[in-house]
This record gives structure tokens, C-alpha cells and sequence, in this order.
């Protein structure tokens, strides 16, 4: 489905992406693993047409060339990302933010639909409609930053860092609900440093480092690998 060949990023005279390929499959659940600065998120804004690509990089959903489309298109494209950060409108309540996550041509039609699955999926944020997500939790405002995305109907859901600063409990809660979003047909792109919990819910990965990618294999083979043990698990080889 989703398809990136000698994908390179500058930004001046800094390299963040070498040469990457990837790809996604339809449905599929992929894990991006790398210290930081090894070029995850670049990678994701690169999809995302939030940052400009080398010339000669392709990027592509089904065939469909996206390198050049505008960012505020790729939604329309069947991409939605939810960023490091969440970026969510703090000062809209929780029904606010869905609304203008369904703001894409294609999320119109479907827009009920959507916002009932995220509703049987984030419990909380049916009870809490109406509340300032800027009052809310970490881990609440996560759920509001990813159902806004979801609200765009995507084919492909990315997510940078969704863990980042959330209680283990609340964690757990986050990823079971990714897991039945994967479950529903959406394919997931995941930039995640909590390695193990990732690994469970991926079904591929791969190993950037310094703009690089430098392994590749399933989830079972990506445990295995003495670089991602070592750096990643704490494990010996």
C-alpha cells in the first residue's frame, strides 16, 4: 500500500534520511525503531508532506505519487498522523477536536460511523465530549489526538511516540485500543521507544540508525536481533 524508495531528508547541511526504503502493507502494522535523532520522526513528516524530500525520493500509496501533494491534501489521500506532542487544540473541548478531524472530503460521508467506533473505543472521551481537552490528562489528551485522526477515515494511521510520557496503565489502554484499530482494516506506521510493547503489537519493522536503515524482519525476527537487544532491550546477544 504505502511504498517509500531512496527517501532522503536534509535539513541544510544535516542528513536525517539516507536513502530509506519501506513499505506498508494493506492492514499491516508496522514499528519503527531508533534512538533518538536516528530520523523517525523525519521519516513520518516526509510522508506526511511536512518536510520536503531530496529530488529522485518516491513516495507512494497504491501507485498514487504523494511527494508534492500539500499536507493539508494527504488527509484526503487516506493518510492521517498524530504527531509527537499530540497537537491537539487544547482550548476545543473533545467533540470540537473530532469535528475538525473530519474536516477532509473524505471523512464527510462516514463521519457518524467514525466518531461511534472511537467512542466504543475511548469510552472516556464519549463521557467527556464536552470538556476543554486542555483540562484533561496526558493520557486523555493522547486518546483525543488519536481519535481526532481517526475521524479522517484513514487507510493508514501513523503515530510518532504515542507512549511518550504516559503511565504504564494508561499505556497498556493505548495499545490495546491500537490494536483493535489494526483489527478494523487501518494499516499503522508506529515510531514507538517503548521496543517491547511495540514488537508485541507490530507485525514488521525496521531499524533506523543515523538516517539509515540499518535492519529489517518481522517483530519476532526484530527481537531476536543482537543490535535491537542490545540497544533497545537490554539484553545480551
Amino acid at each position: 500500500m504505502l511504498s517509500l524508495e531512496a527517501l532522503s531528508v536534509r535539513y541544510g547541511k544535516h542528513i536525517a534520511l539516507d536513502n530509506v526504503h519501506l513499505r506498508v502493507d494493506p492492514g499491516e502494522t508496522v514499528v519503527i525503531l531508533g534512538a533518538n535523532g536516528a530520523g523517525k520522526s523525519s521519516l513520518l513528516k516526509a510522508i506526511s508532506g511536512l518536510v520536503t524530500p531530496e529530488p529522485g525520493a518516491r513516495i507512494a500509496l497504491d501507485g498514487h505519487e504523494l511527494a508534492g501533494v500539500p499536507p493539508h491534501r494527504i488527509p484526503d489521500e487516506g493518510i492521517a498522523l498524530v504527531p509527537e506532542g499530540r497537537g491537539i487544540f487544547t482550548a476545543l473541548t473533545v467533540d470540537e477536536n473530532l469535528a475538525l478531524g473530519a474536516y477532509s472530503k473524505r471523512a464527510r460521508a462516514g463521519e457518524a460511523r467514525q466518531r461511534e467506533f472511537i467512542f466504543d473505543l475511548f469510552p472516556r472521551l464519549a463521557e467527556r465530549r464536552k470538556q476543554i481537552a486542555g483540562t484533561m490528562s496526558g493520557g486523555e489528551q493522547q486518546m483525543v489526538a488519536i481519535a481526532r485522526a481517526l475521524m479522517s477515515n484513514p487507510r493508514l494511521l501513523m503515530l510518532d511516540e504515542p507512549s511518550l510520557g504516559l503511565a504504564p496503565v494508561v499505556v497498556g489502554e493505548l495499545f490495546d485500543a491500537l490494536g483493535r484499530i489494526g483489527a478494523s482494516g487501518v494499516a499503522l506506521l508506529l515510531v514507538e521507544q517503548n521496543v517491547t510493547i511495540s514488537l508485541q503489537l507490530a507485525a514488521r519493522g525496521y531499524l533506523l540508525e543515523v538516517g539509515r536503515v540499518v535492519g529489517e524482519g518481522s517483530a519476532v525476527e526484530l527481537k531476536e536481533d543482537p543490535a535491537v537487544r542490545r540497544a533497545f532491550l537490554g539484553l545480551n546477544a
